[in-house]
């Protein structure tokens, strides 16, 4: 359980600050589609929310098949976190209330009671993530081994399963 637990903190710092996560998800023709989606201001406890549109392509595909993958990236550090989990659909307006902003009104004109706001839930399987070591230590690194011949590690990588 502590394991779990570390595992979740270190994801967790890693997306805190990203504002948006590329959700890729399958088409009911078999295909891969990736779309942005705003990350929620929560902190990761192996459920991610999202509030999206009942008409849109994600929540249409959602019955057919709900694998979806999240895939986070800072580019300012080189971090970045690849999550694999079931979505679903979900009706709960207190979760809502919770993660409604100002922001969302305008994409849905009649704010939280808009009938085309769906709450999407992703249950999360497992994780992947990149740990780079800074930029400036990145180029330094990249130098001397361009200069050495000698192979250098640039971060940390690490699989987890939630």
């Amino acid at each position: 359980m502590e394991n779990l637990r570390n595992d979740y903190e270190e994801i967790n710092s890693l997306i805190k600050d990203i504002r948006f996560v590329m959700v890729t998800f399958i088409t009911e023709e078999g295909h891969l589609h990736s779309i942005p989606m705003t990350t929620q201001n929560t902190d990761f406890n192996g459920i991610v929310w999202f509030i999206g549109a009942k008409n849109s392509e994600l929540v249409k595909n959602l019955p057919s098949n709900n694998q979806v993958n999240l895939g986070y990236s800072n580019i300012s550090n080189n971090d970045y976190v690849s999550i694999n989990g079931i979505a679903e659909c979900v009706h709960d307006p207190d979760i809502l209330n919770q993660l409604w902003s100002p922001a969302y009104e305008a994409f849905f004109e009649q704010g939280k009671s808009d009938p085309n706001i769906q709450l999407i839930r992703v249950i999360c399987n497992g994780a992947q993530y990149w740990k780079g070591a800074g930029k400036l230590v990145t180029l330094f690194k990249l130098a001397k081994a361009s200069i050495s011949g000698e192979t250098e590690k640039l971060g940390t990588s690490q699989s987890v399963k939630l």
